[in-house]
């Protein structure tokens, strides 16, 4: 049974992917927090704390297929502790006495926050995939639609005249920065935590022990154990410090709202009024259950609910991060649990669903260059009034044009007719120059140059 959207039986698939569940899955939760432990074992035993027959033992058995899930299930409901019945399960299942060093100088945070840290070092290679992959989406795109010319929108409404592949090309500069957020935060998140009961190592720490090369034996257990885990080491014990995760969480969500945005603007661009856009369509996607014409743009606006859903999750870390007490604080931790798994999954979703507009979006290019003209030519008014204004001043041509543009408005007449009866105008600007002034394709500026600037970085990574 089923109680949230992410593993619905019929829901799942737009809420995330099998790929990222699997990831943060009970099953590979243990196997995490399993491997901690084996990998603990085999450190001590490299710098003389267990046996390396009892390291071999417990590496053996800490596999998540020998445990009952609803055995462990049952001891956190009866203990109100997620590690000790795993704890007591694993030393049971291990041959001799290597069950008397399992856990050996541990405390349950260092196991749950390691195993939550494995977790997301397998799923941050996932989200980089896709995003790279809709990277390489975007940027083709915006190569393609380089100078399909359209009306640029602000406050909605028309400005001046743009390309559709420089509207696409902000969105990759966009991504390719996320990238760059996602690998500069990995290395912070990256760290695993061994620090035992307050975080000092007390438990691995024997007056005059010293490790090889005269490092403090519990220093050098703990590079061990990163290093056997493939994670950084952390400068000191970050129990109370969750300031990496809310890191994570906080750019996942950025992600993930470019993800809605992307969507919110193909939505938009695709209203039946303006319909110079659709999402990928395919017969037998339907609209409606009651008006079978619908083609409605429900993949974005899935979308647009998976950003929004990420974006809540930050409040929550922060919280964690500003109010976890003294040397350890399970409130945090528990907030945690349910955040960062949440998170990836659906930030996950919202950038492979992405991926999918991005590669199969229908451009209605014969609707675009008719909408540049839907204003009769107040498109241009800003390029009119900078010529004007080479002989009477920038703001004195501004009022000038000004007035001539409510008056096209109002009249539902071209522009142009207005400039040409007003002799203020008429009598500095030539039909002919006007009709050069009013060319939309002359007052695209750069747009085309700022696609190729852009998307040169996504054919020079390739």
């Amino acid at each position: 049974m089923h109680s949230h959207v992410i593993d619905s039986g019929f829901l799942r698939d737009l809420y995330g992917t099998e790929e990222l569940r699997q990831i943060f899955s009970d099953v590979h939760q243990l196997q995490c927090w399993l491997d901690f432990e084996a990998a603990l074992a085999r450190a001590e035993a490299g710098v003389g704390l267990a046996p390396p027959d009892a390291a071999d033992e417990i590496t053996r058995v800490a596999r998540a297929d020998l445990f009952d899930l609803e055995t462990i299930r049952q001891g956190v409901a009866e203990t109100g502790h997620p590690l000790i019945t795993i704890v007591r399960e694993l030393a049971g299942l291990c041959g001799g006495e290597a069950g008397r060093y399992v856990h050996w100088g541990a405390t349950t945070q260092d196991v749950t926050d390691t195993g939550l840290v494995l977790q997301v070092k397998a799923a941050l290679p996932v989200i980089e995939r896709d995003l790279q992959a809709l990277a390489a989406a975007l940027a083709g795109l915006a190569r393609r639609e380089r100078d399909t010319l359209m009306p640029g929108r602000t406050h909605g409404q028309h400005s001046t005249p743009i390309t559709f592949g420089y509207k696409v090309a902000v969105w990759f500069d966009e991504v390719r920065r996320h990238v760059v957020r996602l690998s500069q935060s990995s290395s912070r998140v990256l760290v695993g935590e061994f620090g035992g009961a307050s975080g000092t190592l007390a438990s691995v720490t024997r007056p005059g022990d010293r490790g090889v090369g005269g490092v403090d034996l519990a220093i050098e257990l703990r590079s061990r154990l990163m290093a056997e885990l493939g994670l950084g080491v952390p400068a000191i014990t970050w129990h109370a410090a969750r300031d990496r995760l809310a890191e994570l969480v906080a750019v996942l969500a950025m992600i993930a709202s470019t993800m809605g945005k992307i969507a919110h603007e193909v939505i938009l661009l695709q209203k039946s009024e303006v319909m110079e856009l659709e999402e990928p369509f395919h017969m037998g996607k339907v609209g409606s259950s009651t008006m079978p014409h619908k083609r409605n743009p429900m993949g974005c606006e899935s979308i647009m609910a998976l950003a929004r859903l990420a974006r809540s999750l930050v409040p929550a870390m922060l919280e964690s991060m500003g109010t976890a007490e003294h040397e350890r604080d399970w409130a945090a931790v528990h907030t945690e649990w349910a955040a960062v798994p949440e998170a990836f999954i659906l930030t996950g979703a919202a950038v492979s669903q992405t991926l999918d507009v991005a590669r199969g979006l229908i451009v209605y290019r014969e609707k675009m260059r008719s909408d540049v003209d839907i204003l009769h030519g107040l498109i241009l008014s800003e390029a009119v009034m900078l010529k004007l204004g080479e002989t009477v001043g920038r703001q004195a041509a501004h009022d000038l044009v000004y007035e001539a543009s409510m008056a096209a408005y109002e009249q539902g007449r071209p522009l142009k007719d207005l400039l040409l009866e007003d002799p203020r105008i008429a009598g500095r600007i030539s039909a002919e120059q006007l009709d050069e002034i009013l060319r939309p394709e002359a007052y695209a500026g750069l747009a085309g140059e700022f696609v190729d600037q852009v998307t040169r970085w996504r054919s020079d990574a390739d």
